[in-house]
């Protein structure tokens, strides 16, 4: 069944897990994060980047009839939303959750161009999420202490912009790490203490499982994965026979599905759902 992403992250609050939002681009990425929620019997929310899909409406579609098909709660949510028209657009197409990210912007503009997608989507019945700090990519190296979330500024966003939860910069980046991964997590509960809504982690891949364990159990409640999960996928295409190319879909179905379940156990939603 279809939700918002809002439904599931306060329940995942209040159990102390969180939820997977693996990174989909296709009906293959799809179905895997769709069985791999039923064989868990753990909730998921289907992340699209708006610039992924060449049809989000199409794609949404494809959302609302698989998940119709089951009892397991499905969020989907368009990730990275760079500009208004994304959110709108999202909105239209029948997307339960939009994340608008403003990061990079100055802290008031941040909070002005969230706000209006904030009122636009609440009226719509549509969750939104929103960044504070920068979580930055390992290809570019622009993480620095100037990045992190301040929790004083936290507070006073969340309660500015009325965001449904909110991600938080702590130390991960995207994409693969090319040092040791790190999560501050004094930081994580300062956060978590002064935020009342539900906190995210982005750059979830290749932080390691004792650390996004324990940041499930300590206040995060949503991580975004994909690095892990296509590349998973990338690998078991890889090691299908040559001699045997029409398995090369399914091959990637299943290694994206495995490392998705592996996912939900250590995050604790497995048997949430």
């Amino acid at each position: 069944m279809l939700v918002t992403m809002g439904e599931l992250l306060q329940k995942a609050k209040k159990g102390h897990y969180a939820v997977c939002a693996p990174s989909n681009a296709d009906e293959i990425s799809l179905r895997a994060s769709i069985d791999a929620a039923k064989e868990a019997q753990a909730p998921v929310i289907i992340n699209l980047n708006y610039t992924i899909h060449p049809d989000i409406k199409f794609f949404a579609r494809m959302v609302r009839d698989i998940a119709n098909e089951t009892s397991i709660p499905i969020a989907l949510n368009q990730d990275h939303g760079a500009k208004y028209e994304h959110a709108i657009r999202a909105i239209q197409a029948g997307f339960t959750s939009v994340m608008v990210d403003r990061s990079t912007l100055p802290f008031e503009e941040n909070i002005a161009q969230v706000s209006e997608i904030v009122k636009v989507a609440h009226a719509c019945g549509v969750t939104v999420e929103a960044e504070l700090g920068h979580v930055g990519y390992a290809a570019k190296d622009d993480m620095d202490e100037r990045s992190l979330t301040d929790p004083d500024q936290a507070k006073e966003y969340c309660e500015r912009t009325k965001v449904d939860c909110l991600a938080v910069s702590i130390g991960t980046v995207h994409g693969t790490y090319k040092g040791t991964p790190h999560i501050d997590f004094d930081l994580l509960k300062k956060l978590n203490d002064i935020v009342e809504v539900p906190l995210v982690l982005h750059g979830g891949s290749g932080t390691g499982e004792d650390k996004l364990a324990r940041a499930c159990h300590e206040g995060i409640c949503k991580i975004n994965i994909g690095t892990d999960v296509m590349q998973k996928g990338r690998d078991a295409v890889l090691e299908t026979e040559v001699s045997a190319p029409h398995f090369t879909l399914h091959s990637f179905y299943e290694g994206y599905k495995k490392e998705l379940i592996r996912y939900m156990k250590m995050f604790g939603s497995a048997g949430q759902a």
